[in-house]
């Protein structure tokens, strides 16, 4: 069972649907238990970064997924749901964020903005998440700002919008994709089958 993490931002509804059509079981949850119990968990996000935190400060989220990430389990960032994982953003007024990964999230040095539409993605290295889409694949993007890692071992894509982007990361158990993999049709679904396969592999 996957729990995509209800904070009240996102789009959780059509993750769901996509998980369903990939064949792994899923639940949108708010509830603490729910989500300790699951055996990996998506974190979605639409919107800005520092509604988002305050939504999982006050709901207590965040605290459960920094545990949840911390124990081995499964856990993949998904467009805003990505940003969060690192430790600041500098959207708007700024916020500290979870700090599951090394990094910060500042805006995105393009002249137009946002970056809406797809995207080729370059792999720079072998990861779980992309096991089996070659060395490259388009996906579709909506953002304005960009994660910069910390760490480059942590880098798996990167995608070129103004200027080159971190569009895919991966450590360990912790995973993140800057695009929608929910709207990106062929290859985005695969993205999300290689993540209910590896939550499948953490429970045997």
């Amino acid at each position: 069972m996957i729990a995509i993490a209800d904070y009240g931002m996102g789009n959780r509804r059509s993750v769901e649907k996509a998980l369903e059509h990939v064949g792994a079981r899923s639940v949108i949850s708010a509830d603490h238990d729910v989500i300790r119990r699951a055996h990996a968990i998506i974190l979605p996000g639409v919107g800005a970064f520092p509604e988002a935190m305050r939504n999982l400060d006050r709901s207590g989220l965040g605290e459960v997924l920094i545990e949840r990430a911390q124990a081995g389990v499964p856990l993949l960032g998904i467009c805003l749901g990505m940003q969060l994982l690192f430790e600041s953003s500098t959207e708007h007024e700024g916020a500290e964020g979870l700090g599951i990964l090394p990094g910060r999230v500042t805006a995105l040095e393009s002249p137009r903005l946002p970056h809406i539409g797809w995207n080729l993605v370059t792999f720079e290295r072998e990861a779980a998440l992309t096991e089996g889409l070659g060395e490259a694949a388009a996906f579709y993007h909506v953002h304005s700002f960009a994660c910069r890692p910390e760490e480059p071992a942590d880098i798996v894509g990167t995608a070129e919008y103004g200027e080159r982007f971190v569009s895919i990361v991966e450590r360990d158990n912790v995973m993140a994709a800057q695009f929608h993999p929910e709207k990106s049709s062929r290859d985005g679904l695969r993205l999300l089958r290689n993540f209910a396969t590896r939550a499948a592999v953490a429970v045997a």
